[in-house]
């Protein structure tokens, strides 16, 4: 009989070497030093994907959702902050917004059109529970509001920032409209957020699921979570430079930095949604899409904004015109293409468009 491994080796083996190197990086800084530690850091991210997933077979859903969308916005608050604090100056002044704003068109856009597709291409159509859907969309649109659009026309400063008090409110409603979400997803209506097709063998799932995963295994995969995660951040500030030095000698603007930003930090979101769709799961797709971007905004700007305002580092959150089209039109697209509770290959292909469209004007404004 061959013995089960309790993990597979690489999901041990590179998050440990990514910690040992990065201690390492004072001794062999180079160009091809830092390409290395790029490997690291995105073998890193998949090791976390790999025992956040563990954990949420355990929990169950949306259970198991949640807590990667949490994950994701500890490795983004943490990334955020320590480039701001390391920095402190008004090179920073637009991070979170660029970051934020990034994320939410990322996820918005290009991970949820991706998804769609590759759910309509196998399937041709997919349900989902659009009681979930349309609580996370009303959620998720105010928030955005409050976040990115308002700072532009309060008049108390300006510039598209808020003054502290205004900021320390705004960051408090935000955060508590997060957490009333995740009290509908989890207890109140949890229903909601769990596939039509897989509602009736919820619980039985949720039983075999329990029964099938060890408590030690859960906790060995917390531990490597929080490893994963933690490496994570600091390959990613210890890289930061070399990405910004990177952009700025291409003559691309330096909200590209932002992007890349989003981009490392939803990667592990991004794999375990496209799974999910393929596997016809598109219920659990929008789960984890829905839940990162409200926890990116809902969660991460409150807490960035509340550090900034007891160390005194300016932030500004109002996005231009530009962006403020894009993000209303990805908004609108969405809320009309989700509204019947079902997906097409065409409402994928639109947002998957409108978000080559973000791209571009990002990189050519």
């Amino acid at each position: 009989m061959i013995k089960q491994k309790y993990f597979p080796e690489w999901t041990i083996i590179i998050p440990v070497m990514a910690w040992i190197f990065y201690f390492a990086d004072a001794v062999f800084s180079s160009g091809y030093y830092s390409l290395f530690l790029t490997l690291l850091l995105l073998g890193s991210v998949l090791a976390g994907v790999y025992h956040s997933e563990v954990i949420a077979h355990r929990l169950g859903e949306p259970f198991g959702t949640l807590l990667l969308a949490f994950a994701i916005t500890v490795i983004e608050v943490g990334l955020i902050i320590s480039i701001m604090i390391g920095t402190k100056g008004l090179g920073t002044i637009t991070l979170a917004r660029d970051t934020v704003f990034a994320a939410v068109m990322i996820i918005l856009t290009g991970i949820i059109g991706i998804c769609i597709v590759i759910g309509s291409l196998r399937y041709r159509e997919q349900t989902f529970t659009l009681q979930g859907v349309s609580t996370a969309l009303i959620t998720l649109t105010a928030v955005v509001v409050f976040m990115l659009i308002l700072p532009n026309y309060t008049v108390s400063h300006e510039g598209g920032e808020y003054t502290s008090f205004q900021l320390f409110f705004i960051a408090l409603v935000s955060l508590a409209l997060y957490l009333g979400f995740t009290m509908v997803q989890t207890m109140r209506h949890r229903s909601f957020f769990i596939s039509p097709q897989n509602k009736l063998l919820a619980d039985q799932k949720e039983l075999s699921n329990n029964n099938e995963l060890s408590r030690k295994k859960m906790f060995a995969s917390c531990f490597m979570l929080i490893l994963c995660l933690g490496i994570v951040v600091l390959i990613a500030k210890l890289l930061s430079k070399d990405v910004e030095h990177m952009v700025l000698s291409m003559g691309a603007p330096k909200s590209i930095v932002g992007v890349i930003i989003a981009g490392i930090v939803l990667l592990p979101e991004g794999l375990a949604a496209f799974r999910a769709s393929k596997n016809d799961q598109i219920q659990t797709s929008l789960n984890l899409a829905f839940g990162s971007a409200l926890a990116s905004i809902g969660l991460s700007i409150p807490a960035i904004a509340i550090i900034s305002v007891i160390s005194g580092i300016r932030m500004t959150l109002g996005i231009d015109i530009k962006s403020t089209v894009l993000l209303v039109l990805s908004l609108f697209i969405i809320t009309v293409s989700l509204a019947t509770g079902k997906t097409n290959i065409m409402q994928g292909v639109v947002l998957v468009g409108i978000f080559l469209i973000y791209l571009f004007v990002t990189v050519v404004p």
